[in-house]
């Protein structure tokens, strides 16, 4: 995937393509998509991404993200 010139990069996330801003961290994309960090799991390019390294963990051209939710209930 190819960096545009508006400093954008293309991102997958949960197989659904996506643009984001160059040096965006993966908390920044859990905000931009309107969830709590506290509810989710994060995996990028197939690794496991720890909850403390989200912010600053910069997202990458063409990475593969899958976000996983936490629900509650009985």
């Amino acid at each position: 995937m190819q960096q545009d010139k508006t400093g954008t990069i293309e991102i997958v996330v949960n197989g659904g393509k996506r643009t984001a801003a160059k040096g965006q961290s993966l908390l920044d994309l859990l905000y931009s998509l309107e969830l709590d960090p506290s509810r989710v799991a994060v995996e990028m390019n197939g690794r496991i991404v720890r909850q403390p390294d989200w912010e600053t963990t910069a997202l990458e051209d063409g990475a593969s993200i899958e976000i996983v939710h936490f629900v509650g209930g009985g």
